[in-house]
């Protein structure tokens, strides 16, 4: 896992798949850490960890190439988001998904990630197009806390 360098390009084909705004990822990269995951010097995964206070990160994005889905790596970026959050001092780790985000939900909650809050039309209010996913309409924004 390496950080993104300075005046490195972000891997927004990435990044889109987890947040599908433009507007909204500008909104957050350049105030946080952005994690990448190579194989064979390729970008297959990335999260990025935006510091909300002192002891309080947010992981904003976290996605893995399409090709390389449901193959472990997403547990291994939630891992090394929670150890690089502990690392850095912080108490508190968010993360924040949408309802129809079946996948994540369960995964977020296997590794010790608890529902805190819903967002209702999140989504809806935030993002210009529709989003769907698992053939339902991603509406609210369901949050999620681990103490670290």
């Amino acid at each position: 896992m390496s950080l993104l360098q300075k005046g490195e390009e972000p891997p927004y084909e990435l990044l889109l798949l987890a947040d599908p705004s433009m507007q909204m990822l500008d909104s957050y990269l350049s105030a946080a850490l952005v994690y990448l995951f190579r194989l064979e010097n390729k970008v297959i995964a990335v999260y990025v960890l935006y510091p909300l206070d002192n002891i309080t990160a947010e992981i904003k994005n976290i996605a893995v190439a399409e090709t390389f889905q449901n193959q472990g790596a997403g547990k291994l970026l939630l891992q090394h988001a929670i150890e690089s959050a502990r690392k850095k001092g912080y108490k508190k780790l968010l993360i924040g998904t949408g309802n129809s985000s079946m996948g994540q939900l369960y995964l977020y909650q296997k590794m010790g990630f608890e529902p805190t809050e819903i967002i209702p039309d999140f989504f809806v209010k935030n993002y210009k197009d529709p989003i769907y996913e698992n053939g339902i309409q991603c509406k609210h924004k369901i949050q999620l806390i681990k103490l670290l």
